[in-house]
């Protein structure tokens, strides 16, 4: 008599087939002439880039702006040991937070006053059906 596997063999053997199938497609896959051709076409172009963007970046370095924002980042950097641009920076943060302060106090006043017509201290008019 044979004997008949269970489900639960059968899924696993499965299981096992579609490990074994995935990894021979992805081995397929790698090993494919597209694939290669496709990496050697990407390993080209992106040699192309780099060689462009050097020539770009000599060029610019060269230019008339090239040579102004060469200058400029030599004068912030000068500024930046010198303190200039941190003085500068910490006189602008406190005028920013002393104007977000000043204006967060007008909306606590403006909250905290009771409406017109009301004492300060007694409860809120409930006869409008309001709390």
């Amino acid at each position: 008599m044979t004997e008949k596997p269970t489900p639960e063999e059968d899924l696993a053997d499965e299981f096992r087939s579609l490990g074994k199938n995935l990894v021979e497609a992805l081995r397929s896959a790698w090993d494919s002439p597209e694939r290669r051709r496709l990496q050697q076409e990407l390993e080209t172009n992106l040699t192309e880039l780099g060689a462009t963007l050097k020539q770009e970046a000599d060029n610019f370095t060269s230019s008339p702006s090239g040579q102004q924002l060469r200058v400029d980042v030599e004068q912030l950097g000068e500024q930046l040991r010198n303190g200039e641009a941190q003085q500068r920076a910490r006189q602008e943060l406190f005028t920013v937070l002393r104007t977000i302060n000043t204006e967060l106090q007008k909306a606590i006043d403006n909250w905290s006053k009771p409406p017109s017509g009301e004492e300060p201290g007694a409860p809120p008019d409930s006869s409008n059906g309001q709390p």
